[in-house]
């Protein structure tokens, strides 16, 4: 009879040899890495049984997570291994059977600084109020840039911060902030659930892991309005996008208001991608938008497809685009022009900056 304990220690040691960010367990194949953004099948394991996956997946979960997951075919939790190792999973059900995929979250924050991202985000956290959006897709670093921004506020300024995620995440160290975090099922019946429940905790700062519902939406965007500092997670591809998505989300009647509560509201939209750097590893690009009058008249108009050309003239303010961001990897040596043509969402107007 297989040791899954073991099993389960031994692939965690070798993610932790190779430098993995995640780790594939799927019937038929074996337990498989992704290093530098590829994935590397573990040759020193054998593929898969269907039993393998369960076995593996019932090592990572508690006994209330288990009867969740059989119940629902598909669940997010969390799971602290050997020396401390912290993981975000995924298990889901595919053509009957068991396949898990496991993220590892390192332990210590990195700063905005070493995660080479825009000293202008620093500038964000010292704001009181507001809405600010981290967007990109599935893997891209968006939670490890608001970790290093919520941790920031938090060596700087004594505030209450709140997080509400599925699942935790980044465990914050003891700063000047107190810090509660909540993971939706174990400590929160959902997000709108808590984000409702913190206009009743003197509540300064919240982190929302991800903006599902248009119910959750809406709260966010009043508790930007009224007095707290909002940081949240979609998984759009741009500035224009973004907004697009967050009023798309609710009936038509609605949408006359959330525009108006979002042009008052939103700080920002961060969006990011991992490209491969030529030494080694990865390097983000990025585009920022920042609200000002001319962005904010855009959403209330529902100009939002204006928005880019608004972004691609506003670096005086402080906006970067996209393009840009990739050019100037480009020019340092940091990526080569072939990977940079797969991340760009508009390739000509790349091609003129190089």
């Amino acid at each position: 009879m297989t040791n899954y304990k073991n099993q389960l220690g031994q692939l965690i040691e070798a993610m932790a040899e190779q430098g993995a960010s995640d780790l594939h367990l799927s019937v038929g194949h074996r337990p498989t890495t992704r290093v530098s953004g590829g994935l590397i099948p573990l040759v020193n394991f054998a593929e898969l049984k269907a039993e393998d996956t369960q076995g593996l997946l019932f090592e990572l979960l508690a006994d209330e997570s288990k009867k969740l997951f059989l119940d629902k075919k598909d669940l997010d939790f969390s799971y602290t291994g050997l020396k401390g190792l912290r993981f975000r999973g995924n298990a889901f059900y595919q053509m009957g059977m068991i396949g898990v995929a496991l993220r590892l979250i390192t332990a210590k924050i990195r700063s905005i600084n070493e995660l080479n991202l825009p000293p202008i985000l620093a500038d964000i956290t010292k704001k009181k109020q507001g809405f600010f959006l981290v967007v990109g897709p599935v893997g891209q670093g968006k939670s490890t840039t608001l970790a290093a921004m919520v941790n920031l506020i938090n060596q700087e300024r004594s505030e209450h911060i709140i997080t509400v995620e599925d699942p935790v995440e980044y465990i914050y160290p003891m700063g000047k902030s107190i810090i509660d975090q909540r993971e939706v099922r174990f400590d929160t019946a959902d997000f709108h659930t808590a984000l409702k429940s913190m206009f009743r905790e003197d509540v300064n700062v919240a982190l929302i892991g991800e903006m599902r519902t248009p119910e959750t939406i809406s709260t966010a965007v009043t508790a930007a309005e009224t007095g707290h500092l909002i940081f949240s997670t979609l998984h759009t591809n741009n500035a224009a996008q973004t907004i697009d998505r967050i009023i798309d989300s609710f009936p038509g009647s609605q949408q006359p208001q959330i525009k108006v509560q979002l042009a008052g509201s939103l700080i920002g939209v961060f969006s990011q991608r991992l490209l491969p750097r030529i030494s080694g590893g990865l390097v983000p690009a990025y585009e920022l938008l920042l609200n000002n009058s001319a962005v904010a008249n855009l959403i209330r108009e529902g100009r939002t497809h204006e928005i880019n050309i608004v972004l691609e003239t506003g670096s005086e303010s402080g906006m970067i685009d996209m393009n840009h961001s990739i050019a100037s990897l480009i020019r340092a040596g940091e990526i080569n022009a072939e990977d940079a043509f797969k991340y760009t969402l508009d390739p000509e107007s790349l091609q003129r900056l190089l």
